[in-house]
């Protein structure tokens, strides 16, 4: 039997500070096919990405949900993974995929299960929440990795032509399909937006825009309440320069 092959797709825009740890750490975990899709940074993202040799790099436009829609079009992957540069995917991660959906090929896509890469214990209540939502909501985030079979991927129209919310209208999309899974293995997520926006108040920020978009409020709204955040992610937080422990 064939083995199911895995593309990782990683939309990028000024990530200079993250890029090049991301690649290297996604270089071990087995995926068949890497394509970072930049939107014209200008603080050399692309270049530093290229320089890794890690997968491809295409040049697109700004705006996410078309940047990984041109990245998936791009790879010819049976499972499709968005992950944001500034996560990391734990070891064994990629192939727990693979071999999830070769058991369950009607499941159209899901998540990897959160875990804020700080141990401040406030953060084990976002990673509890996050993992609420994903599981018994059926809306995981861009943040926790979302993957998609490609079959689910084409039938739900890939993500909605939107500036803002794009993970969530594909989760939305993709939920249509059937069930969506959590899996058991980690994603570890910068806590860089909640660092420079405090913790409850991004937390709260995060529930009202979603349930917003949910109502029907158009994301060209909602994206002037969500600033953009483009700090690197501490060098020794990130696997490539610590061993992956759990936390607490």
């Amino acid at each position: 039997m064939r083995q199911l092959q895995v593309a990782v797709i990683v939309p990028t825009l000024n990530e200079s500070g993250s890029i090049q740890a991301c690649l290297t750490q996604l270089d071990t975990l087995g995926a068949d096919e890497v394509v970072v899709v930049d939107a014209g940074s200008d603080d050399g993202t692309a270049e530093l990405a290229r320089a890794t040799g890690v997968g491809r790099v295409l040049m697109g436009p700004r705006h996410r949900g078309r940047q990984q829609n041109l990245g998936a079009a791009a790879c010819t992957a049976d499972i499709l993974v968005f992950l944001h540069a500034d996560t990391y995917l734990e070891p064994g991660a990629i192939e727990e995929l693979r071999q999830f959906v070769a058991r369950h090929p009607r499941v159209p896509g899901g998540c990897f299960r959160m875990r804020v890469d700080d141990p401040d214990r406030r953060y084990r209540l976002i990673d509890a929440a996050a993992h609420l939502r994903a599981g018994l909501v059926q809306v995981p985030y861009g943040d926790q990795g979302l993957f998609a079979v490609r079959w689910a991927f084409e039938r739900a129209g890939g993500f909605p032509d939107e500036p803002f919310m794009d993970d969530v209208g594909l989760a939305l999309r993709l939920r249509r399909l059937g069930r969506l899974a959590v899996l058991p293995a980690t994603i570890y997520v910068s806590n860089r937006r909640w660092r420079s926006q405090g913790i409850l108040r991004q937390s709260l920020r995060n529930w009202a825009l979603t349930g917003l978009y949910a109502l029907g409020v158009p994301p060209q709204t909602l994206k002037r309440a969500y600033p953009a955040i483009r700090e690197p992610v501490p060098a020794a937080s990130h696997p490539v320069s610590k061993s992956l422990t759990p936390g607490p």
